[in-house]
């Protein structure tokens, strides 16, 4: 399958490198609006980098599509895509704001392309064991789920760039661009949500976003939440997950089991090879290894004509948790879901 890339940040490396190892996939081309961009992209990949988006989206047999911009310019891209008829893979977040995700799912839907979203920690062998295990009750009603990224960036990740931490092309700060990962696996492991009560605010660097971020989070099943993430908290921890139930808990940090207590189990922590790494104070200390697992099932997906592991209808719930976050630390109330931007 030929795929092409949208975008030339530094992301791209990591999906080139997935592509490469896959049988029966092959990255054809990429594109970039800015010359100067494009040229850089040629030398370092080797491969056609186009200027123009029809240009590229007419590349002979391209079925895939990865949109690798800002955030806040998945839309765009992604709606002439999908309306060429290619198959989409978008980097995380999906957009930055419901209306704009529910356009693209949409889309997609219309002009019935695959859609899925990159959340590759989903992928860790210890996340798949905890999921299993929440999955069967293992650890029984399920009482309370946290979600930790205290992350440290320094002043010159948002200084060099003109696009992270504003609202329209990163839609805001620590939550929506480092803590949606780990958000995301919250959700699929604590299911759907009732309720969030959450403050943010912009303590150390002058962006428009958030640096720091916390929320209490009432799920459907009845279990509590906590949710804290920030780029103010030097020197950056790895991210961490803890799952409590009434039958015992389980804690996952950057990617590997650290605790599993199940009461009656003496079962011991068995060392993970492929955990995923953390970005606690480093955006490219993560490997291709992840990448490459939700590459090869999305190419599975699309000749098997298979619902891809994340799709659009899955990502957006994690849009949908962090802007009602947001609206709950602007209005100062708790906010009941379903959530809508228009609220």
């Amino acid at each position: 399958m030929n795929i092409g890339i949208i975008g030339t940040g530094s992301i791209v490396g990591k999906h080139a490198q997935a592509i490469a190892e896959i049988d029966g996939a092959e990255l054809v081309a990429l594109y970039n609006p800015k010359p100067e961009s494009a040229a850089k992209a040629k030398a370092q990949f080797g491969l056609p980098v186009f200027t123009d988006l029809n240009e590229f989206l007419n590349v002979p047999d391209l079925e895939i599509v990865c949109v690798c911009t800002p955030s806040g310019m998945h839309l765009e891209t992604g709606l002439a895509a999908a309306k060429a008829g290619k198959h989409l893979m978008i980097e995380k977040p999906i957009e930055i704001n419901l209306q704009r995700t529910d356009e693209l799912i949409s889309a997609c839907s219309e002009s019935g392309v695959k859609l899925a979203v990159i959340f590759q920690n989903r992928f860790t062998e210890d996340y798949k064991k905890l999921k299993k295990a929440v999955s069967e009750g293992v650890f029984g009603r399920l009482l309370m789920g946290n979600a930790y990224v205290n992350w440290f960036r320094d002043s010159a990740y948002y200084s060099t760039s003109n696009w992270k931490g504003t609202l329209q092309a990163d839609g805001g700060g620590a939550l929506i661009n480092q803590g949606i990962h780990t958000i995301d696996l919250l959700l699929d492991l604590m299911g759907e949500v009732k309720s969030v009560f959450g403050q943010v605010q912009t303590t150390l660097y002058p962006i428009e976003g958030e640096d720091l971020g916390a929320a209490i989070v009432n799920f459907k099943n009845g279990a509590l939440g906590n949710i804290t993430s920030a780029t103010a908290l030097y020197p950056g921890y790895p991210e961490r997950i803890e799952i409590f139930g009434t039958e015992g808990s389980a804690i996952l940090e950057a990617g590997k089991l650290t605790a599993w207590n199940v009461k009656g189990n003496t079962e011991s922590i068995k060392p993970t090879e492929n955990a995923a790494g953390s970005g606690a104070s480093d955006p490219t200390a993560i490997g291709h290894q992840l990448h490459l697992e939700q590459w090869r099932l999305f190419v599975k997906a699309i000749k098997e004509d298979l619902t891809p592991v994340v799709d659009g209808k899955t990502a957006r719930k994690s849009v949908e948790l962090i802007r009602a976050i947001y609206f709950s630390s602007k209005e100062g109330k708790l906010i009941e879901f379903p959530f809508s931007d228009k609220t």
